[in-house]
């Protein structure tokens, strides 16, 4: 059995006041239910840590860099996280590859960084509307996933997540066939290059306009292991429910 896992991420959202929604959170989880990563901005992550003691949630950073320390003004290593407390980086989230050029060089780079620091990798990949439409999908997501991965993923080391970048933040959400094609299409090709067990065991999340009242029809595709929430994320009153969802997939 994969295990399945709700992450949160809450891009440049939050103030201390926000980490109270952790403990409410916290509150409703079951102990028997699925892992839960919430990725608040960097300047909340050792408080957040502490925040979430004694609840089921774990933290995890938005980014980190591809060298271990330097003269970087304004970035964050992957020790600097791990010092923190928390254990989840994502890597090559589609905002990164846009804004900051980020290539699949460098999010691979980022990965292995973040594994030598004992954390684990949320690897993103998705689509832009214009490949979408042209029927290039499986093309770019084969490419990202194939520059992005390091070799040495294992199921404890790596998340992947698939988020079609037209559908981040717009309220658009593919077709279940849709979502269903691309996942099993990424398992497909975790396999084939790091065998039937790896391969296999190594969680897929969904993510893009994860919401309450869609998120039990996304978790019905196979390969779906769990989701990469953005703003449902931002409320306990929100994300339990998908969390909740996912517990019964």
């Amino acid at each position: 059995m994969r295990r399945k896992l709700a992450a949160g991420n809450w891009k440049m959202n939050g103030t201390a006041a926000s980490l109270a929604e952790l403990a409410v959170l916290g509150a409703q989880l079951d102990d028997e239910g699925p892992d839960v990563v919430v990725c608040p901005p960097a300047p909340l992550l050792y408080r957040a840590v502490h925040a979430a003691e004694g609840t089921r949630i774990d933290i995890g950073a938005q980014d980190c860099h591809m060298q271990s320390k330097g003269a970087f003004t304004g970035d964050i290593s992957a020790e600097m996280i791990a010092d923190t407390g928390a254990r989840y980086v994502i890597a090559g989230h589609s905002e990164r590859r846009d804004a900051h050029e980020e290539r699949n060089s460098d999010i691979r780079a980022k990965v292995s960084m973040a594994w030598a620091c004992d954390l684990t990798a949320i690897i993103c990949i998705g689509e832009e509307l214009s490949d979408h439409q042209q029927n290039n999908t499986l093309d770019i997501i084969a490419g990202q996933l194939a520059g992005s991965l390091p070799d040495a993923a294992t199921a404890h080391n790596t998340v992947i997540a698939y988020e079609p970048i037209w559908a981040i933040g717009t309220g658009k959400v593919p077709t279940l066939e849709q979502i269903t094609q691309v996942h099993d299409f990424i398992r497909e090709k975790l396999i084939n290059r790091l065998g039937q067990d790896v391969g296999d065991a190594i969680p897929l999340l969904y993510g893009g306009s994860v919401k309450p009242d869609n998120a039990e029809t996304i978790f019905r595709a196979e390969n779906v292991d769990g989701a990469l929430v953005g703003g449902a994320s931002l409320k306990a009153a929100d994300f339990a429910p998908i969390i909740a969802a996912l517990a019964r997939s």
